[in-house]
């Protein structure tokens, strides 16, 4: 409840904000949509507090060469009509000079279809989707700071078929994010001269997966890898283990453990390897998680960390660094070329690199697992 507090507040004070004339003048504005609404509610949330936590920081320090970052976050419940309509609405103001932490590869997708990014000239910095369709083939106007969902197929397969499964099927999202997370594990598998066992979808926006369970259940895969989000993951899961199911469950990256825990029951969840597309959050090893569990403290007391807010904390570090690169009153083609200028840019034990030719900053990835206690364990 005090999550959902915190986000109606965030986002009402800053879409109020937004409609207020004369007061972007002394301030770098950057615009977010994220689905703070809907079946993928609690992620959104999530990457809005990650990046929030080190936007409050830099404007603490004085924000970027004098000018405080103002970000203006709407939410679009996930739905891909209201990501394009709510994104023309933010880039129709001049003052906003990026974009941040959007979710969703068919929304985000959409986007590049309808031309809306290359027709304002604007950067989008740390999308949460590890889509194919968004990096091949290669577009200037997204800045990805997690590997895809390609990279994080190849491992996990790597893994299973290390160990001697050969019998892997799919659960996936009926929808540009299932389908691209479909065919980076067809990949997988095709580079070791095995197809997928099955290939189960379930409807965008529902948690209908009833239909997937037996079809999985039918062909008695050895593995599952889920390209699913929570609640669908979470059903799935309990359905699977309830009608016997016994194979090894793994999820692509873009899920919540806890909520997954939460709506599956622990009893259920346990064991389910999870990819991550960036370092463990829980144990501050790093210089970026130090500073990340610092800024939490100060700026967020009392909210978890996790690997989403993990996640868009560093790429809000990027944004600002870019920031900071194209000098005062920046424009946004100066910070694209900020961006492109950061071949190796260390985020504290974290690097990511762009170029005028490369647009992926990262292709880290690592797979935990729910443990006995519902923690993540590496």
């Amino acid at each position: 409840m005090k999550s959902s507090r915190w986000s109606f507040r965030l986002v009402l004070t800053v879409s109020l904000w937004w409609w207020v004339p004369g007061l972007a003048g002394a301030e770098v504005l950057v615009g977010q949509v994220a689905p703070l609404s809907g079946v993928l509610a609690s992620t959104g949330k999530h990457m809005v507090l990650g990046g929030k936590v080190y936007f409050d920081w830099v404007n603490t320090q004085g924000g970027v060469h004098g000018e405080k970052i103002r970000t203006v976050v709407v939410d679009d419940g996930y739905k891909v009509d209201e990501t394009v309509r709510l994104t023309r609405d933010m880039v129709g103001n001049p003052d906003v000079v990026a974009l941040f932490g959007f979710a969703g590869t068919a929304n985000v997708g959409k986007l590049l279809q309808d031309k809306v990014l290359e027709e304002a000239g604007i950067a989008l910095v740390a999308p949460y989707t590890g889509g194919e369709p968004l990096r091949n083939p290669y577009n200037p106007w997204i800045f990805h700071v997690r590997a895809g969902y390609a990279d994080e197929a190849e491992h996990m397969v790597k893994q299973l078929y290390t160990q001697g499964v050969r019998r892997v099927a799919v659960l996936y999202q009926d929808d540009a994010f299932g389908k691209a997370g479909l065919a980076g594990v067809e990949a997988a598998m095709g580079r070791r001269a095995l197809e997928v066992a099955a290939a189960a979808p379930y409807e965008r926006n529902t948690d209908e997966v009833g239909a997937a369970v037996k079809q999985i259940m039918a062909a008695q895969a050895q593995a599952v890898i889920m390209v699913a989000i929570n609640r669908p993951a979470a059903a799935f899961v309990k359905q699977y283990r309830e009608a016997g199911g016994g194979g090894q469950l793994f999820n692509i990256s873009v899920v919540d453990p806890a909520e997954l825990v939460r709506l599956a029951g622990l009893n259920h969840a346990r064991g389910l390897g999870i990819s991550q597309v960036v370092p463990y959050p829980y144990q501050p090893l790093l210089p970026a998680v130090s500073e990340f569990h610092r800024l939490m403290k100060q700026y967020a007391p009392g909210e978890d960390v996790n690997y989403t807010n993990f996640e868009e904390f560093l790429g809000a570090k990027v944004l600002v660094e870019a920031l900071r690169r194209a000098g005062p009153k920046p424009t946004r083609a100066a910070v694209i070329r900020a961006l492109e200028s950061m071949n190796a840019y260390d985020l504290g034990g974290v690097t990511v690199g762009f170029s005028k030719n490369n647009r992926i900053g990262s292709r880290y990835v690592e797979v935990t697992v729910i443990g006995s206690t519902g923690k993540l364990l590496k």
